[in-house]
């Protein structure tokens, strides 16, 4: 993990330590990386659920949480408070105190509302959860940061590189936006790069499609063509192009080929997917056949750091993300 740039984020965190919610507060891989966080000094865990249920479960996995913060929605000093805030927020929708009551009975709602009153810096959830579930409370409460029309996703891949050191890969959107539009993709593309410059990414943004430079015709490459021009208009100093084939985009013999005059080809480090098809399948070739580590999704456009976990990760993998996830904030 130092090579990739934990350790920068872990100092980061010990210079300004920050707290994360769990909200699966009972889930083994949850509670392996509270584990690990416990025994550190630079993020605090928070742990959703009934007290008694989280001890037993982490003496079953074996892990030690004591020193943890637990909460549990049903006997939380503040409930009434937290209610009010959502109703409030709430209020154009026609919530009243007693839907408020039902539905942040929820960990899901529950914990992103302590990051909405500021008890919590950040969120991580996703081990049993489905990505929309994690989302839509983080839609509802924390909201859009200013210039962000949407949220989307980025996974960050890495692994050993031959020449030392890491290859480190970002791809959007693999997890939110099932169909997005060229003015979406723009935005993917524009935070993407972004998320890359965190990871070291020196961001060269490929927008990709089954063609190059008008070798296919389908709307589908249009989308992807008007993409790049929207992301060059709104980022006019990224390095992007598009639209580009994925062997065009990696290959520097292939862009001889193909593109010979892209600022892109042959070295591209960020891919951007016409649709979440595309995303979903290219990340988890590249993990499962790649031996690329993947983290996230990473998601991009929200007010404070709010992020999902894959149902299939493990404990290693929920303690990285919620060590990327706190630095976001």
């Amino acid at each position: 993990m130092e090579n990739f740039g934990f350790s920068s984020m872990i100092n980061k965190l010990k210079s300004n330590p920050k707290t994360i919610v769990f909200t699966e507060g009972t889930d083994p891989r949850i509670l392996e990386a509270s584990s690990r966080l416990l025994a550190s000094t630079f993020l605090r865990p928070i742990l959703i659920g009934k007290e008694q249920d989280i001890f037993v479960a982490a003496e079953q996995a074996g892990y030690n949480v004591r020193g943890a913060e637990i909460i549990d929605p049903e006997n939380y000093e503040r409930f009434d408070e937290m209610v009010d805030l959502f109703v409030e927020l709430r209020k154009s929708k026609g919530m009243t105190r007693e839907m408020a009551c039902k539905i942040l009975k929820q960990a899901n709602y529950f914990g992103t509302m302590l990051v909405k009153m500021g008890l919590a810096d950040a969120l991580l959830g996703g081990a049993t959860y489905s990505t929309a579930d994690t989302v839509r409370p983080a839609l509802q409460i924390i909201k859009t940061k200013p210039g962000y029309k949407s949220v989307s996703s980025c996974f960050i891949l890495v692994r050993p590189s031959a020449s030392g050191g890491n290859e480190v890969l970002a791809f959007g959107d693999c997890a939110i936006n099932i169909h997005p539009t060229a003015e979406e993709l723009a935005e993917i593309g524009i935070g993407c790069a972004e998320c890359g410059k965190i990871f070291g990414i020196d961001p060269k943004v490929a927008f990709l499609s089954f063609s190059t430079h008008g070798s296919g015709k389908d709307e589908d490459v249009n989308k992807m063509v008007e993409a790049a021009r929207i992301a060059k208009e709104l980022a006019p100093n990224l390095i992007l192009d598009g639209e580009l084939q994925f062997d065009a985009a990696v290959s520097p013999t292939v862009c001889k080929t193909k593109c010979p005059d892209s600022a892109v080809g042959g070295k591209a480090n960020v891919f951007i997917f016409p649709d979440i098809n595309a995303g979903n399948i290219g990340y988890k070739i590249a993990q499962r056949l790649g031996q690329f580590q993947a983290y996230g999704p990473i998601l991009l456009g929200l007010n404070a750091p709010v992020n999902d976990l894959s149902r299939g990760c493990n404990g290693m993998e929920v303690y990285s993300m919620a060590i990327i996830t706190a630095a976001l904030a």
